[in-house]
């Protein structure tokens, strides 16, 4: 086997080793561009900042120009027989090098807030987490059994479906200012957009997996005397079950991209209000470091859960549950005679 076939087998998985490297290579590479456009001077650096204004009556030391206005300035100031500026090429403010935003995700921690009341930048993050795990637990409660009825029976799938399809394309942030005429302004309209824009999404994922259940496991427990209520319980959600918590997992994420939009409702605290602050201030490297820890938070969350569902659900991959290993050395030995 060549060594590009060892790469590029049609269906084929690859190696664990090979599977890591490419996992690493997914995050390095982008920080390699990234770097490379911050540091390698003329890669683009489209813009000058002033270190000295020379006879420049129009900018200041630290002023950040376009390269184009700063040579026409000097120009005009060398015609004019006047002291030329001097600068150093740099990127834009809103694109900040890697090291300003690893500095700025320790100072956004430490850092006391700019105004007496204001939360903690830790407040903010504990405050997102609370809103997205209550506005996902509600949506969780009423949609997967919905979901789950839905792609069992019929009656409950032509009942609720098509009217669940249509909602489905209402976007959310449409009902922030009802939520909150309803809600009020504190954590309720946020929450209520959460729900909204996962629990529709949720009801026809949930269904469309139900539906994915082998119908022959059904039938055998159906001839055997299985009553509907045995069948769903016994039968079709064990049969469905990782497929279910995959789609938790995946519909997880799709709660936390709407915590953005639920964050502007009225809000005086959470990440995206913290970034809406930085970015007034024109602190980008701020506005970066949050954002890096909405995805630590998100793919730490994942990864977590997917480390949980390998255990809970371990048959998938022909093992044995490390809960089940653990609880047969706990088990206590059979009394002697």
């Amino acid at each position: 086997m060549s060594k590009q076939e060892k790469w590029f087998r049609f269906g084929k998985s690859l190696s664990p080793k090979r599977v890591r490297g490419l996992t690493v290579a997914s995050f390095i590479l982008p920080l390699v561009l990234w770097s490379a456009i911050s540091y390698i001077p003329g890669l683009w650096h489209p813009e000058v900042q002033i270190e000295k204004v020379g006879d420049s009556l129009y900018f200041d030391a630290g002023d950040r120009v376009d390269v184009e206005t700063f040579e026409l300035e000097n120009k005009n100031l060398q015609a004019s027989d006047g002291v030329p500026m001097v600068g150093k090429r740099v990127n834009p403010v809103y694109f900040p090098a890697p090291h300003e935003v690893v500095r700025a995700l320790y100072s956004a921690f430490v850092t006391e807030p700019r105004r007496d009341g204001e939360p903690w930048f830790h407040e903010s993050v504990a405050h997102s987490v609370r809103v997205v795990f209550w506005g996902f637990l509600l949506s969780s409660l009423f949609g997967v059994p919905l979901g789950i009825l839905c792609g069992v029976f019929s009656y409950f799938s032509k009942l609720i479906e098509p009217f669940v399809e249509f909602f489905r394309y209402f976007p959310a942030p449409v009902f922030g200012a009802l939520a909150v005429a309803i809600l009020g302004i504190n954590d309720a309209p946020k929450v209520a957009i959460i729900f909204i824009g996962t629990f529709f999404q949720q009801v026809l994922v949930i269904a469309n997996t139900t539906r994915t259940v082998d119908f022959s496991l059904v039938e055998a427990a159906q001839t055997l005397g299985a009553k509907p209520g045995r069948l769903l319980f016994k039968v079709v959600i064990p049969a469905v079950l990782p497929k279910l918590y995959m789609d938790m997992r995946i519909l997880l994420g799709w709660a936390w991209t709407y915590l953005i939009v639920a964050e502007v409702v009225g809000t005086s605290t959470g990440i995206s209000w913290f970034i809406n602050q930085q970015a007034k201030y024109r602190m980008f490297d701020n506005v970066y470091a949050a954002i890096l820890v909405l995805g630590f938070i998100g793919l730490g969350t994942d990864m977590l859960l997917g480390a949980l569902g390998k255990q809970l659900f371990a048959w998938e991959d022909g093992r044995r549950s490390g809960f089940g290993k653990m609880l047969r050395k706990i088990k206590p030995a059979p009394a002697e005679a």
